[in-house]
């Protein structure tokens, strides 16, 4: 992919999507992009403006942050979750609900997905741990898409992935129904009835069978729809993985000069760096820290901040985050632990936050465990 920006090549690209548009009228419009899920296998190599380059890098960077952000203040898969995501995303990623779409608009809305998500992987192959994020990120975001797909789409993205699982029918699932519910705990004949079971290679699917979610007969394990999700996430994983390890960002040095993400890595999160090791401790104080959150946090720890003062908990990577995020403007130890201590005891009492969450809050200020004085995350 070319990133360009001259009044001649503007022209031009508006030339070509006008010629894209020709394209969408005919059978193979959706040739490109034939489904609303990708793996991204294949770079974009179509020439780009630099201001579309750089409203998708910050729209598609909108979205990961946001997948963060409801995942840590509601549990994954609650009707809840559910339900804040589907807001966010269809404002800011509409291609991820899906929905009676125009034509051309979802073929724009597919090759804004694609491309997007080639130019946050081009800033975010930079480290482990941006590479860490990031996976983590699309990981979410993509159960999320999957599970709001039916058994056609789905068997059209398997099959366009060489991902080699079938789908069963409906006779067969009738004859073996009594087999799944002996065979996994989680399941009846009432809930059978409502869900797409596929075979998958057994040694494809060993933490179900691991856990006593699944039948196997002939080497197949019969996979209801809501678990083959982990299975085509471990493949996705795995893909990510590896395209993200820094050799295979080599082909993108020659557009890097013009990526706003990519000048270097801690420009890309939504908000400032607080990861300074020379952070002086103790210089603000345990009841400015409301004050702080409304005037001077980034947006991320500001709705963390809300939680925590709404639910009197966070979850752990929630807890993580904005316990290194205090530490790194400027609070102690003790007052790090009598911070959170204020705040659970009015959900519990104070022997329970003793045993299970102080050692965490001393272990981040390197006074526990490996002794690893840790440094906030960027937020």
């Amino acid at each position: 992919m070319e990133v360009v920006k001259t009044k001649r090549v503007r022209q031009q690209n508006g030339n070509f999507k006008k010629n894209r548009q020709k394209r969408l009228s005919n059978d193979e419009r959706n040739v490109e992009y034939n489904h609303r899920l990708q793996f991204y296998h294949t770079p974009p190599i179509e020439n780009i403006t630099l201001h579309e380059f750089e409203e998708m890098a910050v729209t598609r960077l909108k979205v990961l942050k946001q997948v963060e952000n409801i995942g840590i203040k509601f549990v994954k898969g609650r009707e809840e979750y559910r339900n804040v995501m589907e807001k966010e995303l269809r404002k800011l990623m509409p291609i991820a609900i899906p929905k009676n779409h125009k034509v051309d608009d979802e073929y724009e809305e597919r090759r804004r997905d694609h491309i997007s998500h080639f130019i946050l992987r081009l800033a975010y192959c930079r480290s482990e741990d941006l590479r860490r994020w990031f996976i983590a990120q699309e990981l979410d975001l993509f159960r999320f898409r999957f599970l709001q797909e039916n058994k056609t789409s789905i068997t059209q993205f398997l099959r366009d992935n060489n991902l080699h699982y079938t789908p069963i029918s409906m006779e067969e699932k009738t004859n073996l129904g009594d087999k799944f519910v002996k065979a996994s705990y989680a399941l009846t004949q009432a809930t059978i009835e409502h869900i797409d079971f596929y075979k998958v290679p057994f040694t494809e699917a060993l933490d179900l069978v691991k856990g006593r979610k699944v039948y196997i007969a002939k080497g197949y394990a019969y996979v209801p729809h809501n678990d083959l999700v982990s299975i085509v996430m471990s493949a996705f994983r795995a893909h990510l993985s590896h395209a993200l390890a820094l050799e295979r960002c080599h082909p993108w040095k020659r557009i890097t000069v013009s990526c706003p993400c990519s000048q270097h890595q801690q420009a890309v999160p939504l908000g400032e760096d607080y990861s300074n090791k020379n952070t002086k401790t103790g210089s603000i104080a345990l009841e400015d820290i409301d004050n702080l959150a409304k005037t001077s946090y980034p947006l991320c720890m500001r709705q963390l901040h809300s939680a925590l003062r709404e639910d009197h908990h966070l979850k752990h990577g929630g807890r993580q985050q904005y316990g290194l995020f205090i530490k790194g403007l400027g609070l102690t130890m003790e007052q790090a632990l009598k911070f959170w201590r204020m705040e659970f005891s009015k959900k519990m009492d104070g022997d329970k936050f003793e045993k299970q969450y102080a050692y965490n809050i001393r272990h981040n200020f390197g006074k526990e465990g490996k002794r690893v004085n840790y440094t906030p995350i960027a937020a």
